[in-house]
């Protein structure tokens, strides 16, 4: 498919972050409504809703949310000014279902996806942010995909991507992502794990503007093999990939025994970590911030993050749900498009560092 285009000019310097609102059954909207109800986070980025002004004022009475107001809009081109914005996607009424698994809600999920990713792929957002979906429901001739990754890896025209877990105390990396346990050992092959370590590293450096990042590779047998008596993996597959990229100036080390390296700080020492299958990285992960982490899809031309949570169907509604992981998935977005920005100017030599004050 056709790669995404360079950003096109902006009249505000301001990000322009275009957020997807997931399952209209579940928590999506109550995370989005509940973080931009706090109207200062428009000081840090233009934010545009694709959804409906029905759904949203369902949500923003339900939950007693009078004090945000959004900008009602047709198309992105009439974003302006500190407000926080909804590109009406639908006007059609869906009647809200909460906490059901609802065909039509599945639909309109890949609504609000499909036109904030053309928006994305014209140029016109910086960032997108995207909450969470059912992904039964959603399943459908345009959206036959394990997930938002896959499908996001699809649209750039990718070989590869890399769901990767954000957090203040570690960056986790995933070889192997939404595949059933018994097939992890015959995916995890030498070359999908340079592959995958080569996004991480470039990530790494030019996402969040880590020079040379360090990056821990965690074997796949426990006690990473031991020398080949608890599986072959580690002396066949993950240790040449590790050797090639050294070859390649990749920083990265191990394999490692998952339970032991994140057990004690060994973790702490590393700027990223590679794991070998989805549990392995993401148990630790949420362990470390469950309802603050974010998850990053790396390695596309554009930025697509999201929260560290799904659906959550049993208290959708109830006006309880943390919207802390999606308020951090959009600083994220926001600050990894500025770095990315940032560090694409210091290639091209346009980067200008700010001028020192008088002392």
């Amino acid at each position: 498919m056709t790669k995404i285009q360079n950003m096109s000019p902006k009249k505000s310097s301001k990000k322009l972050i275009g957020i997807s609102v997931g399952d209209l059954n579940g928590i999506g909207y109550e995370v989005i409504l509940k973080c931009l109800a706090d109207s200062r986070i428009n000081d840090l980025a233009q934010l545009v809703i694709y959804g409906s002004k029905d759904s949203a004022e369902y949500y923003m009475k339900r939950l007693n949310l009078g004090q945000l107001h959004l900008n009602y809009i047709k198309s992105i081109d009439e974003v302006k000014g500190n407000k926080t914005h909804l590109l009406e996607v639908w006007k059609d009424k869906y009647e809200i279902q909460l906490g059901s698994i609802d065909k039509r809600a599945g639909e309109l999920a890949f609504k609000s996806l499909n036109a904030a990713v053309t928006d994305l792929k014209d140029g016109k957002l910086d960032a997108l942010v995207t909450a969470p979906i059912n992904k039964q429901n959603i399943q459908s001739e345009e959206f036959n995909f394990p997930g938002h990754t896959e499908y996001l890896q699809d649209v750039d025209g990718e070989e590869d991507s890399l769901m990767l877990m954000i957090s203040q105390r570690a960056k986790i990396g995933l070889v192997s992502g939404h595949i059933p346990l018994k097939e992890v050992s015959e995916h995890i092959e030498s070359e999908l794990i340079l592959r995958k370590l080569s996004i991480l590293n470039k990530s790494l450096r030019e996402d969040f503007s880590i020079r040379k990042p360090k990056i821990a590779v965690l074997g796949l047998n426990p006690h990473a093999g031991d020398n080949g008596l608890l599986g072959e993996e580690e002396e066949k597959i993950i240790i040449p990939a590790i050797q090639q990229a050294k070859s390649i100036d990749i920083l990265a080390f191990g394999p490692f025994p998952a339970d032991g390296f994140f057990g004690s700080s060994a973790f702490t020492k590393y700027d990223g970590i590679l794991a070998m299958y989805h549990d392995q990285g993401l148990i630790p992960a949420k362990s470390f911030s469950f309802g603050e982490g974010t998850n990053f899809t790396a390695g596309l031309s554009f930025i697509r993050t999201s929260p560290d949570h799904g659906t959550a169907y049993e208290i959708a509604g109830e006006g309880i749900a943390n919207e802390g992981s999606f308020r951090n998935a959009l600083y994220n977005a926001i600050q990894i498009a500025n770095d990315r920005q940032m560090n694409q100017e210091l290639v091209e030599g346009q980067f200008s560092p700010p001028k020192k004050g008088k002392s």
